[in-house]
């Protein structure tokens, strides 16, 4: 029986906590916050539930088959998740992706045939996509090799292409068409992911009906009945070494000795804060770490409504939808631009659409979410407090007026508002500039050789990477593929 030490009860830890204690180890899990789940949780506010970061998640089956090793599938009430596209004369409930071709078709009819050969491509990289998939029978096993090769060339004919590069082989760049389809998921997200997004939004994306803190939940209390012990409001001060070794961590002033300590956490403050060592990490790979970066954050815009469900399911037909009013001039990239929110993309998502127990009765929740331009405005104010004040309303406000466009009235029904900046989500994640996914999803600007590839290991011996973070691309699954090949590491 070892004794292990868990930096982080995101989705990584829990997962890695459960796994180890069910074992036999003798487990802790550090966590600063007062509640498990880190960018999987949420929080309550005068009776309405809100996501704190995470909205979904994909390769169900790879996540339902832990939650069953663990024991707790049961437990947690997964259901699958739909999203509705609104964009210039766009307006797509779509359930499957024959469903989105057919409205993009029809809202841009004198595209048709940039459209035909952009799909036939796209069509090409999701079959891809789904050979990959474990084969079910000795007929899909014998194809497999042959469609490994087949997807290997995708991936290596654009390799190094992002997507709005592989949306301007096919559209003019003030078409809607191109300002539509470039906007599909991360800025620069590499094209050879085009496929594998697709398969997320259409066949395998899943929620929590009950929220997903929920979930976290669910993982705690299940490690703490398998004999772990969870430190709530502990952060992590210390990565404790001794000749190269991981040993310990020190939280609030006190040493803890462990065997194994996996970060499930950040992976720059990692090693460029907690690491009482920095001599042990090879100055290549810490000027690497530094430079690398990091995904985008999101802001959020939290409400409360005196607005009834059933007039909330009207104007959004389902919790989640991607709005546009198909405005080309917002660049992610200007961080100086003071009206960018007013042009920007936003998501909305209702909590208590899902699940009308999120919301009091009468009553419904909605979150805005838009992806900002890096360290927006001087790092939203330079450390002024009134300048990050003024910068968050502004921000808030026009994400509320963008989204009276979808919800009419919808300032008359606030009962209550806040909001989250990329700043927020740094505080209470210690994800590096708030990043909601780890690494840039950049094809050009990759910490990480392989794309789908879980890297736990570090210069330091017993220190693994436990979280997304071992993943260039992270997520739930990222996390949970993390927690898994640390499990492994640990006899």
């Amino acid at each position: 029986m070892s004794k292990i030490a868990i930096i982080g009860s995101g989705m990584g830890g829990l997962v890695a906590g459960n796994l180890l204690a069910k074992r036999g180890h003798k487990v802790t899990i550090f966590e600063s916050h007062v509640t498990p789940g880190g960018y999987t949780s949420g929080f309550w506010r005068k009776g309405f539930y809100f996501e704190s970061g995470t909205l979904s998640f994909e390769s169900s089956e790879d996540v339902f088959k832990v939650m069953k090793d663990i024991g707790v599938y049961d437990k947690i009430q997964f259901t699958r998740q739909y999203v509705r596209w609104i964009f210039a004369e766009l307006d797509c409930l779509a359930y499957s992706f024959s469903d989105l071709k057919k409205a993009v078709l029809e809202a841009c009819p004198s595209e048709k045939e940039q459209l035909t050969n952009y799909y036939a491509e796209v069509d090409r990289m999701v079959k891809a996509m789904l050979s990959m998939r474990r084969p079910s029978n000795v007929f899909e096993a014998i194809g497999f090799p042959l469609n490994l090769v087949k997807t290997m060339r995708i991936f290596k004919k654009y390799r190094n292409t992002t997507l709005p590069e592989f949306t301007a082989l096919y559209f003019d760049e003030d078409s809607k068409p191109y300002r539509l389809l470039k906007n599909i998921a991360y800025p620069d997200m590499g094209a050879s992911l085009i496929g594998a997004v697709m398969l997320m939004f259409f066949e395998d994306y899943w929620t929590v009906r009950t929220g997903m803190r929920s979930w976290a939940d669910v993982l705690a209390e299940n490690f703490k009945s398998l004999g772990g012990e969870l430190k709530l409001k502990s952060e992590v001060d210390e990565i404790i070494t001794k000749n190269g070794t991981a040993v310990g961590v020190r939280s609030k002033g006190n040493d803890f000795e462990a065997d194994y300590v996996i970060s499930a956490s950040d992976y720059k403050k990692t090693f460029l804060k907690l690491l009482d060592d920095k001599t042990l990490i090879p100055q290549e790979l810490r000027d690497k770490i530094e430079k690398a970066p990091v995904s985008e954050s999101f802001f959020t815009v939290y409400l409360g409504l005196n607005l009834p469900q059933e007039k909330m399911k009207e104007y959004l037909r389902k919790p989640h939808v991607f709005y546009s009013n198909g405005r080309s001039d917002a660049d992610i990239y200007n961080s100086n631009d003071d009206n960018y929110f007013q042009k920007a993309w936003v998501m909305l998502y209702s909590p208590s659409l899902m699940n009308p127990e999120l919301a009091p009765d009468g009553k419904s929740s909605l979150m805005i979410q838009s992806m900002p331009p890096y360290k927006w405005m001087n790092n939203w104010g330079g450390g002024d407090r009134e300048t990050y004040k003024r910068l968050k309303d502004k921000a808030k406000n026009a994400l509320i007026d963008k989204t009276s466009a979808v919800v009419p009235d919808l300032r008359e029904y606030i009962e209550f508002d806040e909001a989250a900046t990329p700043l927020t989500y740094e505080r209470y994640t210690h994800n590096t500039d708030g990043a909601s996914s780890a690494w840039s999803w950049n094809p050009n600007k990759r910490f990480y050789e392989k794309v789908f590839g879980i890297d736990i290991k570090t210069p330091i011996r017993n220190l693994y990477i436990g979280s997304c973070w071992a993943n260039q691309i992270g997520g739930v699954p990222g996390a949970i593929n993390a927690a898994l090949e640390c499990v492994k590491k640990i006899k």
